[in-house]
């Protein structure tokens, strides 16, 4: 058994691993860069060590982060979700230092992170894929070429992608020759690589993603699906669990498949097996995530599995400790990603001070946060201050409950996607169960919510009114 864990992130999901950490006896070791010296990760580690000064390039630097988990007699490296954790450089001089990865292998990283190879991965394993190139695009001629083979509209979208970033729709070979070149700047921006490849755009489908385990004994399981398709720009907001859209005998056939995925390249650990369903229950893998997923906790909530631990758990070693027929799910779960965004600005980050913060609490509530009074978000980072997860025996008492929870949720200082959720969940079209990924330009209505004044709106606007009234 481990005694002692380093964690190759920060926020939230180092807390969330922190968590699991505690109640498996485990030491936890968190790593920070100087920006991050009052984050809530660092007050709630067994041990923290200070990685560098740069506020991101710290948390990226291999060798110094392999060098505090061997400096600091850590058995093993979990890697979180972002950053470092589907490098598999990093899996690699991990297990070369000694100790062990919390994740799947290297190559598994590698195979998985390059959508073409993914692609032909899962082709040759049989399973559904989106049609589209055959490996990576040479030139704009090349795609020209095969868009017009396959008729518009269709995506392009980095190799080495992930994360929503690098994807662009084109609807028209105008559309194509522009976001070509802006396309490959994005990628490379993003993931040092400027391979692009193209599919054949699935219009307004819903994004189904299946939780999966997979142990070294051969023994691979799903736990299930989530619903993503309530993004903005590819980026998640709002995560349902179950799918609403599946019949059972869909789930049933595409968590099949699912697993098929995995075992067809010797996966170990957890990780995520995405696809896209179409309006007539048409299914295409689309990719695979090998790492935790920030949405991961609406699954424990239907399931009581507890995916971070049985991670742990895997990486010692140990078999699953379930079957396929043994697992089960109850209920609904919601989980919405609150961010220091501003929806009525084009999602524009809002990093500064909070003022004021307060959860909301009561059956079916779990929060996942990183954030608290006086805490400054800072602005180098992913936007996510917390994950509110709202669990119910069944759909419209889980929205129900949703719109308590999310009136309960105070927090002040910055705007944050909070309003915009509560619109979403008081809407009559979201207690039907109707979204796909076209939710969120079907329903602009949504965001015409009334935003919360703070104390600092309330303190301008009288300033302004005496301001006016003396005439100054």
């Amino acid at each position: 058994m481990f005694k002692r864990i380093l964690i190759a992130n920060r926020g939230e999901c180092a807390i969330r691993i922190i968590r699991a950490c505690r109640e498996l006896d485990i030491k936890a070791v968190a790593i920070y860069s100087e920006a991050d010296a009052n984050a809530l990760h660092v007050k709630k580690a067994d041990f923290a060590v200070m990685i560098g000064p740069d506020p991101v390039k710290s948390y990226l630097n291999i060798h110094r982060i392999v060098t505090i988990a061997v400096e600091t007699g850590c058995d093993a490296v979990h890697p979180g979700f972002g950053f470092l954790s589907e490098n598999d450089e990093f899996a690699r001089r991990v297990t070369e230092a000694g100790m062990t990865y919390i994740g799947p292998s290297p190559d598994a990283i590698r195979d998985m992170g390059s959508k073409t190879k993914a692609r032909e991965s899962m082709i040759a394993a049989g399973v559904p894929v989106i049609p589209g190139s055959e490996g990576e695009l040479s030139s704009i001629d090349e795609a020209l070429v095969l868009a017009n083979d396959m008729g518009y509209p269709v995506m392009l979208k980095a190799a080495a992608g992930g994360g929503g970033r690098g994807i662009r729709r084109c609807d028209n070979d105008a559309e194509l020759r522009e976001n070509y070149d802006i396309t490959k700047r994005e990628a490379t921006a993003a993931f040092g690589d400027d391979a692009l490849f193209m599919e054949k755009c699935i219009v307004e489908p819903h994004h189904i993603e299946f939780q999966i385990l997979a142990d070294s004994h051969g023994n691979v399981v799903h736990l299930f699906e989530r619903d993503c398709s309530i993004q903005r720009r590819n980026q998640k907001l709002i995560e349902i669990a179950p799918s609403n859209f599946l019949t059972p005998e869909l789930r049933a056939e595409m968590g099949a498949v699912a697993v098929k995925a995995a075992k067809a390249v010797n996966y170990v650990n957890a990780g995520t097996v995405e696809f896209l369903v179409d309006k007539d229950h048409n299914f295409w893998f689309m990719e695979m995530n090998t790492r935790l997923q920030v949405e991961h906790t609406i699954t424990e909530t239907i399931t009581d599995v507890d995916i971070v631990a049985q991670q742990i758990a895997i990486a010692e070693g140990k078999p699953l400790p379930f079957t396929q027929e043994e697992l089960s799910f109850h209920g609904f779960a919601i989980e919405f990603r609150i961010n220091a965004e501003d929806p009525k600005n084009g999602f524009l980050p809002t990093p500064g001070r909070i003022t004021r913060y307060n959860s909301p609490g009561g059956p079916g509530i779990r929060v996942d946060g990183c954030v608290y009074a006086g805490y400054e978000i800072p602005p180098h980072y992913d936007s996510m201050c917390a994950k509110l997860t709202v669990s119910g025996p069944d759909w419209e008492s889980t929205v129900r409950r949703s719109k308590r929870a999310l009136a309960e949720y105070d927090i002040r200082g910055v705007r944050t996607t909070l309003p915009f959720y509560s619109a979403i969940a008081g809407s009559d079209v979201f207690m039907q169960g109707e979204f796909d990924t076209g939710f969120m330009d079907k329903h602009p209505e949504l965001l015409n919510y009334k935003q919360k004044k703070t104390r600092e709106d309330i303190a301008a606007a009288v300033a302004v009114a005496i301001a006016a009234h003396c005439g100054l």
